[in-house]
């Protein structure tokens, strides 16, 4: 195999076919550079999936009034279903060894104004807990807290836009704004993952909320962030026993589906996780396919090189040579250019994937694809073993033809 004559007679073969030489170099690099290509996009969607749901926690449940289409108790359908401050309170008492963080949201959109600068942006009545289940990040400042909540503050946390649109770039901490008539100081300045809606959205207490509403307790949603250790399982058991205590409080029919809805984010997860996971296989066995193309081309090569060389086997043969080392020549020859090849496609593939980063993103929702370099690695050996097999069956058939019938063959 260290042979210097060996290796020597192997470049001058491939000098005196180069045509030959590429095409089976090129089928190689071409399978791999496929594979590499394929399998980094379903990595690429799994990614797409993964950032969807990595702006607010997993482990939360939002709950949303509805209207009754059943009869119930005495009740008329098409009622009206409204949560109110005692839900939270009843909710966190019942099911204490579920509930991590509660917070009610109040949607109000509202004129907001500093000075020349005005603009609608969106108002949200919430509780601090709410900051867990958004992943708000604070820039400046701080985020609601306790004590706004129980003493109703007239203190805001604006977004980073809102910021950027009303003061102009200017520190916006301890000024106040205008928000659809009542004055709050800005306590604090958030950015989030989200994107710009987000980021263009105003959080105040929502007990201050309710005050400047008449007093009322009524609340929009309710957010409830669930202890993470429950998994899986125990997220949907707390959905079911969740929905079923929400239904008996509010006198709502157990068949009734639309007394009030509740999206659960582990759930939701769950199910693109796996419908991500079904992309990710049917594009491996895809890129799979590739590879196996890619041993079938390199099969049909070596046959043909084998048939074409099998006079100056019989030559060989005739001067002495043993059908062990005509058999090494060959496949020496093979895993050479397989895995030269190989590693050239998988090095151009890693290359095209880091290349193509997220540029596939909005059009095709494509993040960051990627391969780890142990797959990519593993690919190619799998390629180059085949490869040399590839090159050992031809070449073990033909080491077995007598000299003479060698020579004689057209």
């Amino acid at each position: 195999m260290f042979s210097r004559d060996t290796w020597r007679e192997i470049f001058i073969t491939l000098r005196k076919n180069k045509l030959r030489t590429f095409l089976s170099g090129f089928t190689v690099a071409l399978g791999i550079l496929i594979f590499i290509t394929l399998f980094g996009m379903g990595n690429g969607l799994v990614n797409t999936f993964n950032e969807f749901f990595g702006d607010d926690a997993t482990n939360v449940i939002y709950i949303f009034p509805g209207r009754t289409s059943i009869p119930y108790k005495g009740y008329k359908s098409n009622r009206n279903i409204e949560f109110e401050n005692s839900d939270l309170t009843d909710i966190e008492e019942t099911f204490p060894m579920f509930v991590e963080h509660i917070s009610p949201r109040i949607f109000r959109t509202a004129t907001t104004t500093y000075k020349e600068e005005s603009n609608d942006y969106t108002t949200i009545g919430v509780d601090w807990g709410q900051q867990f289940a958004e992943k708000t990040i604070i820039m400046q400042g701080r985020y609601i807290n306790q004590r706004d909540v129980d003493e109703k503050t007239r203190n805001a946390v604006i977004g980073r836009l809102v910021e950027v649109d009303l003061f102009n770039g200017r520190n916006a901490i301890g000024k106040y704004i205008d928000i659809g008539g009542s004055v709050f100081k800005v306590v604090g300045v958030f950015q989030d993952d989200g994107g710009d809606n987000e980021e263009r959205q105003i959080y105040i207490p929502y007990t201050t909320r309710q005050l400047i509403e008449k007093n009322t307790d009524k609340i929009g949603q309710i957010v409830v962030q669930f202890k993470p250790e429950l998994g899986y399982t125990g997220a949907m058991a707390f959905e079911k026993n969740l929905r079923l205590f929400l239904k008996d409080k509010k006198i709502i029919s157990p068949d009734d589906q639309n007394g009030f809805f509740i999206r659960n984010v582990a759930d939701n997860l769950k199910q693109n996780q796996d419908f991500a996971g079904v992309l990710q296989l049917i594009v491996s066995v895809v890129a799979f396919g590739t590879i196996i193309a890619g041993i079938i081309g390199i099969s049909n090569i070596m046959v043909y090189v084998v048939k074409e060389r099998t006079k100056e086997i019989g030559i060989r043969k005739a001067i002495g040579a043993t059908p062990k080392r005509v058999i090494g020549s060959i496949l020496l020859e093979s895993v050479f250019i397989t895995t030269v090849s190989g590693f050239v496609g998988m090095l151009i593939g890693i290359g095209l994937l880091k290349w193509i980063g997220d540029r596939l993103k909005d059009d095709y929702f494509i993040t960051s694809p990627y391969i780890s370099t142990g797959v990519a690695i593993f690919a190619t050996i799998i390629l180059i073993f085949f490869g040399a097999l590839a090159g050992y069956i031809p070449a073990r058939r033909a080491a077995r033809i007598k000299p003479i019938v060698a020579l004689r063959n057209e």
